[in-house]
């Protein structure tokens, strides 16, 4: 991959090279060499408090610069105002700006933020309390319930180790701390408070995190963690800056004495070059984190929780509620790039149908597209006729497409050149600029591109006018997938200014597959000189993984600032930890400017947000009344209103299937819960035992969708007898679980309460649970444990509860003979994944699981009730029409049980067609029931199991959607 991404690079870079000057400078703010800056904030003063004003819910200080400038970075902001809000009785804001209001801040028509109570008394109610001192000003924050206790948020000198410090991680002097002072300048921000030692610490992403969901903070052998918020286009490196950007942390603290935890949540709203760093200094007792920003404000939101959930409900409160998903999303979905054509395309789905394997929605990568150009089908292999009847045929069996959109929009390249889109944009006036108002060109796949200026007035009228034609032209889609939205440019500055155009296109020889860049790499583990040319999981009956050789990366498709003539828009004075250094390298220029005069260097990180929310609307004006379905890679704040996502392109290695549960995780913190990654690995080639493992562990994620790369080996599940086997038993329970997962994401999109869940989210007080991320749990009730090493037939995981919980196997229904707060030894042979039910749950399944989404919601129910000891269930289920956007007609169904019954309560206006035919409940009774009734009538057609308490009704017909429907047995 990297092989060929330089090789890219290098091509456009001798274009540019070639070309007349682009209008990118590597401009220098500070003239002679004793204005420049210090680069140490050790001599900051600080700010101290001048005045304090209260308000209705809060107070408004006034901060002035305590001493000489440092210009450590930049130049001191001699006022600052600090606006403390208490906004609800769970958040609390603190927002430190400069006082003329000059920093670029996000405009509440791109983010809309909840303002919160108009409630005056919420500064006496409020979970949280707010406390400063004057010289300097510092701040913490503290829950009015433990006015004694740590605070949660502490950036007093005094709470902090003693500076300066050397670099606490020995191999990056960034990590130095020379200071702790709060520092406000144009180009550099900085804010440190204190944590406990070892802090429990959960979010700051998008990252691939080698220590796992559980933060590194410097504790227990680890070093630290310094996280940039930079997006940017790396297909998956470990521990560094990724697609996306989220500046929100959930911290979990356990009390040794009370045995008993609770969380809180942090959140910097900010969209500037940000390093966070969590940091342990030698001989520290305590812990800390540090922001470190090249512009904006120190704008922070707190989150009392005090549960992990709760958190995380209510950081969707302010930045909005998740989007809600179409029923069919939750199909299964099979992309690659390099379907040839249409043809190749309709293969995949006739295959799969053969093979008996759900496919639900078939996707096309950029091979869909004529000269690679946004919008478009090449008219020899994907002619829009044929495309029309291939998209009618899915539509007719209850199926979908869906294809994808880059982020760079072709440049035309001569007078006879026709790209309706590029031309149209000039129209409007919608494409970003060079400082000098010109066009500003970089360079993707179909050559020299524009980007949308996501700002201009027009950016929606030209993107709603594209796919609308594209759609009408014969790509008549169900959703939308958008990728390389950091955005991705191959090529520094805008560099298609003054040169040739017509020979930017990109060689199709740095496509993976062409001479001279084929994938050939055998699978993860396997030896060709000791096993021969085959890549077989085995050979003549044994296991070939285990011969390890390392394998070659593989090709990846791949006001403000502006306003302050010193700024240095290219390379601020503090360099971001950006993984790829230089921060313009493989993106759009921080000197590109928008149609509001901002420079890109302050709204870098927001780019594929603006353009989620415009196709999001888009489709709703395309597909009225519809729910639109997306999925996008770069992500901000609040992008889960508009998108689902995808965690990018990963690698087919068995690392890599472990690492898509700490994303999952993660975007459930973030608001973005509809996430998965590409099942079996996108990079590199995969192998049947990996491919086995992973489609059932993703049947149990909620995005579903196989994708690999051009010229790897094919890994459509049919491609292997087992993993067909695998795959048809992990859909059919997906499938029969359609209706706990509609109300999971129901539950989400209405309150903000994440379906994919850390252990400890349910189980808070289990300190044993604090750092698993090899299990999980979907919703509260349903356990996963997937295999993720190879050659096992056994898998080890923890059952959560202390012994207090049952939990009973999802296919045999046996009790689980659990080891307490440690782990238990499962079966496991290739083709299953572990499952458990926890007590007192209750499910509404569908008994007769289908080929498709649409057809299993016409499939009967069946009823799942694991009792507690006690006799204790409980469950809800959301049902509508699966497609309409709220509000819409809707029922929920409340399932409760006790010893002896299980009752059914609907209420609402759908209509639920599809009867009850079969109620099965675990733990019913220690011994057979002498009879079974079902709304006072006696049912004769059951049978109980005294091995498994289990009581089985079969042979019914039960309506849902008008009266309770009671079951009873004794």
């Amino acid at each position: 991959m990297l092989e060929i991404l330089v090789a890219v690079l290098a091509f456009f870079r001798a274009i540019a090279l070639a070309s007349e000057p682009s209008n990118f400078e590597q401009r220098t703010s500070f003239a002679a060499a004793d204005n420049a800056p210090s680069l140490n904030v050790s001599s900051c003063p600080g700010y101290t408090v001048v005045s304090e004003q209260h308000f209705t819910r809060g107070l408004i200080i006034q901060l002035a610069l305590g001493g000489p400038s440092c210009d450590a970075f930049g130049r001191d902001i001699q006022n600052l105002t600090v606006e403390v809000t208490y906004e609800t009785l769970t958040r609390l804001h603190v927002n430190i700006y400069d006082s003329e209001k000059a920093q670029f801040t996000i405009p509440p028509d791109v983010i809309f933020l909840s303002s919160g109570e108009d409630d005056a008394t919420l500064t006496t109610r409020s979970d949280l309390t707010f406390h400063y001192t004057s010289r300097p000003f510092e701040f913490w924050i503290m829950r009015r319930s433990d006015p004694h206790g740590t605070p949660l948020f502490d950036t007093r000198a005094q709470s902090l180790p003693p500076t300066p410090i050397p670099p606490v991680i020995p191999t990056d002097n960034g990590t130095a701390l020379d200071g702790f002072p709060l520092v406000f300048e144009d180009q550099y921000l900085q804010l440190t408070s204190a944590l406990p030692l070892g802090a429990n610490v959960y979010g700051l992403g998008e990252v691939l995190a080698s220590s796992g969901f559980r933060r590194d903070v410097g504790t227990n052998g680890g070093v630290g963690t310094v996280q940039t918020m930079w997006a940017r286009d790396s297909p998956d490196p470990i521990d560094e800056n990724i697609y996306g950007s989220h500046p929100i942390y959930l911290e979990h603290r356990y009390d040794e004495r009370t045995k008993r935890s609770k969380s809180h949540g942090v959140f910097h709203f900010g969209a500037a070059g940000t390093d966070i760093m969590l940091l342990t200094p030698p001989a520290s007792p305590v812990s800390l984190i540090q922001y470190r920003m090249v512009g904006g404000t120190l704008d922070f939101y707190f989150f009392s929780g005090p549960s992990p959930q709760k958190v995380i409900e209510q950081y969707g409160a302010l930045v909005g509620l998740p989007t809600w998903q179409p029923a069919w999303g939750f199909g299964f979905h099979l992309c690659r790039w390099g379907y040839r054509d249409v043809n190749d395309t309709r293969d995949q789905v006739l295959k799969m149908r053969e093979a008996n394997i759900p496919l639900e929605v078939m996707w096309n990568d950029i091979d869909l597209y004529h000269a690679l150009r946004d919008f478009t089908t090449d008219p020899v292999s994907f002619p829009p006729d044929q495309m029309t009847t291939f998209i009618g045929e899915l539509t007719a069996n209850h199926q979908h497409y869906i294809p994808i959109v880059d982020a760079g929009i072709a440049k035309l390249v001569n007078a006879s050149d026709v790209y309706d889109p590029y031309t149209r944009g000039n129209e409007l006036d919608v494409w970003m600029k060079n400082p000098d108002g010109s066009e500003y060109l970089g360079q993707v796949w179909p050559g020299y591109t524009v980007f949308p200026d996501w700002f201009a007035n027009n950016t929606r009228v030209l993107w709603t006018e594209a796919l609308r034609n594209w759609s009408s032209s014969g790509v008549n889609y169900s959703g939308i997938w958008l990728d390389v939205n950091e955005p991705s440019s191959f090529c520094i500055g805008s560099c298609g200014t003054g040169a040739n155009l017509t020979a930017a296109t990109i060689p199709t020889m740095f496509f993976p597959g062409t001479p001279g860049n084929l994938v050939t790499e055998y699978p993860e583990g396997y030896n060709a000189t000791i096993w021969g040319p085959s890549g077989n999981i085995t050979i003549n009956g044994t296991l070939t993984f285990g011969n390890h050789t390392v394998s070659k990366s593989l090709s990846k498709r791949g006001l403000g600032a502006a306003a302050d003539p010193d700024a240095n828009l290219n390379s601020p004075p503090y360099a971001l930890h950006n993984a790829d250094g230089f921060l313009s390298t493989h993106t759009v220029s921080t000197n590109a400017t928008h149609a509001n005069g901002v420079v890109e260097l302050d709204v870098h990180n927001m780019w594929g947000i603006m353009e989620e929310k415009t196709t999001h609307l888009a489709l709703l004006d395309i597909h009225p009344g519809k729910r639109p379905f997306l999925i996008s890679r770069s992500t901000f704040p609040s992008s889960g209103k508009w998108t689902g996502h995808w965690l990018g392109d990963n690698i087919s290695k068995w690392q890599y299937m472990y690492l898509s549960i700490q994303g999952v995780l993660q975007f459930q913190l973030f608001q973005i819960p509809f996430v998965g990654a590409d099942t079996c690995g996108f990079q590199g080639n995969t192998d049947e035992e990996l491919c086995n493992r992973w489609m059932q562990l993703s049947a149990f994620m909620p995005f579903y969708r196989n994708h690999n790369v051009r010229s790897a080996l094919s890994q459509e599940p049919y491609r292997w007898d087992s993993v067909a086997n695998a795959s048809r038993t992990a859909i059919s329970i997906r499938y029969s679980l359609l209706p706990y997962w509609y109300t999971l994401f129901a539950n989400a999109s209405l309150h903000g309460s994440p379906p994919i869940r850390a252990l400890f989210f349910e189980f808070p007080d289990e300190p044993e649970l604090f750092a698993v991320d090899r299990q999980y749990l979907i919703g509260r009730d349903l356990l996963v444990t997937p295999v993720l090493t190879p050659n096992v037939s056994t898998v080890d995981g923890i059952f959560p509860g202390q012994g207090r919980v049952i939990w009973r196997d999802w296919y045999t229904h046996k009790v689980v003979d659990a080891a307490i707060s440690t782990n238990t030894t499962l079966n496991a042979p290739l083709g299953h994944i572990n499952v458990h039910i926890r007590d007192g749950s209750a499910f509404l399944l569908y008994d007769k699981p289908a080929y498709t989404i649409e057809e299993t919601r016409q499939s009967p129910f069946s009823l799942l009730v694991s009792q507690a000891a006690d006799g204790y269930a409980f469950g809800t289920v959301y049902l509508d029409d699966g497609e309409s956007v709220p509000p819409t007609p809707n029922t929920t169904l409340t399932i409760s049980a006790r010893k002896g019954e299980v009752v059914v309560r609907p209420s609402g206006d759908y209509e639920i067609a599809q009867v009850l035919e079969k109620v099965v409940v675990l733990g019913a009774a220690s011994e057979r029931p002498s009879f079974v009734s079902i709304n006072g009538l006696i049912v004769k057609q059951w049978d109980f199991d005294v091995s498994l308490q289990r009581l089985v009704i079969s042979g019914i017909e039960v309506g849902l959607h008008q009266s309770p429907v009671v079951i009873t047995w004794h």
